[in-house]
């Protein structure tokens, strides 16, 4: 199917096969991080003997978190922060071109979806983050809570606890989009199990992948910045 949209940066990508966009970092860390959050899910729902599970999730998404900063930094053309944060003005465009005939399509994230992106890595980082300072008042309490007073620590667990819900309204909008997109013949999800895209023309160009030694020294910094963070106490 052939698309159409306005030009960003002088040029549009044209091509005659599918386009590799998300490399594998990329799309590890995004099924990595569903698996995560529901298996902290699951293991708070399921009571006070699973919650050093629940806790073990939530360093597993503190170094799937750091990685993923790294490789906004130093990753894939498509994965860097700067390809695809944009500001006010691309947001409108892209907004008012998708309810016209000329509908402007993305490589990688268009300006919406960067934002919404954002939103969620800002989300997990909230709920890991306060996580390591909250407290069940019975037996559990996060690595750091012994850093905070206790009532700096009931509120951190507040926090916790609420934000879980707005992550939650979060991926349901996400979830929402992505359906909405595939009602309008744009299937966003195929692509990010397998990496590539249709031909068409795009807003932006493709990108050269980062190699992969890249990303293994991401994570291990990941992993040490979060081992170090969980050593504080001691």
């Amino acid at each position: 199917m052939t698309q159409q949209g306005g030009q960003v940066d002088g040029a549009k990508a044209p091509s005659t096969g599918p386009i590799a966009v998300w490399d594998w970092p990329v799309r590890l860390f995004h099924w990595a991080l569903v698996a995560l959050l529901g298996g902290a899910w699951a293991s708070a729902e399921a009571g006070v003997d699973y919650m050093q599970w629940h806790m073990r999730c939530g360093y597993a998404v503190l170094t799937l978190l750091v990685f993923r900063l790294l490789w906004g930094l130093w990753g894939s053309r498509s994965a860097r922060f700067a390809g695809f944060v944009r500001g006010p003005r691309a947001v409108l465009s892209y907004a008012r071109a998708w309810f016209s005939r000329r509908p402007q399509h993305y490589l990688g994230h268009n300006p919406l979806g960067g934002w919404m992106v954002m939103v969620l890595l800002a989300l997990v980082a909230m709920q890991a983050g306060t996580g390591l300072f909250a407290n069940d008042d019975i037996f559990n309490e996060g690595p750091l809570a012994r850093l905070v007073t206790g009532d700096t620590s009931g509120f951190l667990t507040f926090l916790h606890k609420t934000n879980f819900n707005l992550l939650l309204l979060a991926v349901g909008l996400h979830v929402s989009a992505v359906l909405l997109y595939l009602w309008r013949g744009e299937n966003l999800l195929t692509a990010m199990f397998t990496g590539r895209k249709p031909a068409g023309v795009y807003e932006d160009r493709p990108g050269s992948m980062a190699p992969l030694w890249r990303a293994a020294v991401c994570l291990v910094l990941a992993a040490g910045t979060v081992w170090a963070v969980l050593e504080l106490p001691g």
